[in-house]
């Protein structure tokens, strides 16, 4: 009998995996399909403090290995969320849930995750610093580590609860970001978010997305993204997620040897609604095939 447990920031999991933000909404979709609560969890859709429409359409494109996404994080704001869809939640998924939090300055994040924090359900803060810093430039927190620590240090005084914060890859150097955040608080790191990419249509000659660039997401980015994990599971003590390109319960696996805690999956939620389902229930054949008996001692291994 092998053993799908693992711990994320002191939070025990049934198993590791689970459905990444922005790919299963607040859950009620899937929860028609099937049960959810056979998830590790999930991190729900990404929150900021006021109601965002989004970007215009297009803003999504198909590329042969993945997808190109420039959604622009729209969501019903921080007060909705809690009004209305966490009730909601605690009707069919009975597990600490993640929140994944988006915003455009340092008081945006501090706002939203104050607010979440207070909510019973809500087990981890997972903290999306690949937002444009509005007071700096248009940059993304996550590029530069003063800036992703500071948004850790912000975001840590007024929070409990841990606290993971999501990177993004299109950095030179994401170790020194991860360790930034570590440094400032972060109980954790989870990463990578989407790889900066375009499409242009041969015959309007113009970018497929009205946004022009979107997020790259699928199997294509694997490889990047468990570069990127075992760099940083390398460089910090805390736990780390991996995420990118995930859609198989080896791949899974493969996050963990590099030394992830627990795994999101992502673009393969959208292809297939099962997608996270067929991963767990595949766990245990894969694990027995490779003679694995606890996931919890293969974590980093191949570090």
């Amino acid at each position: 009998m092998v053993d799908l447990r693992t711990t994320l920031c002191g939070i025990e999991l049934d198993n590791p995996v689970i459905p990444a933000s922005g790919t299963f909404g607040y859950g009620r979709e899937f929860a028609d399909l099937y049960d959810i609560n056979i998830l590790g969890t999930f991190s729900f859709k990404g929150t900021t403090k006021d109601p965002r429409f989004g970007n215009p359409t297009p803003r999504i494109a198909e590329t042969s290995s993945g997808m190109l996404n420039a959604v622009g994080l729209q969501n019903p704001g921080v007060d909705k969320v809690i009004s209305e869809e966490l009730p909601a939640m605690s009707k069919f998924f009975h597990k600490p849930v993640m929140a994944n939090v988006s915003g455009f300055s340092v008081e945006d994040y501090v706002y939203t995750c104050e607010k979440l924090d207070k909510e019973p359900q809500v087990g981890w803060l997972e903290v999306n610093i690949s937002c444009p810093n509005v007071h700096g430039g248009g940059m993304s927190f996550g590029t530069d580590p003063k800036s992703a620590a500071e948004v850790t240090a912000a975001v840590k005084k007024v929070t409990a609860k841990p606290v993971i914060m999501k990177l993004t890859p299109n950095v030179t150097d994401i170790v020194s970001v991860a360790k930034a955040c570590q440094d400032a608080g972060a109980d954790g790191i989870s990463l990578i978010n989407t790889l900066l990419g375009m499409r242009i249509d041969l015959k309007t000659r113009r970018p497929l997305l009205a946004n022009n660039t979107g997020g790259l997401s699928g199997p294509a980015v694997f490889p990047v993204a468990l570069r990127m994990v075992w760099q940083v599971a390398r460089a910090v003590v805390i736990p780390v997620v991996g995420m990118g390109g995930v859609s198989t319960a080896r791949d899974v696996l493969e996050m963990m040897l590099a030394g992830a805690s627990a795994v999101e999956v992502g673009a393969a939620n959208l292809t297939d609604p099962f997608a996270c389902k067929k991963i767990i229930e595949a766990l245990p054949s894969e694990m027995e095939k490779l003679g694995i008996s606890n996931l919890r001692e293969i974590i980093g291994t191949a570090c």
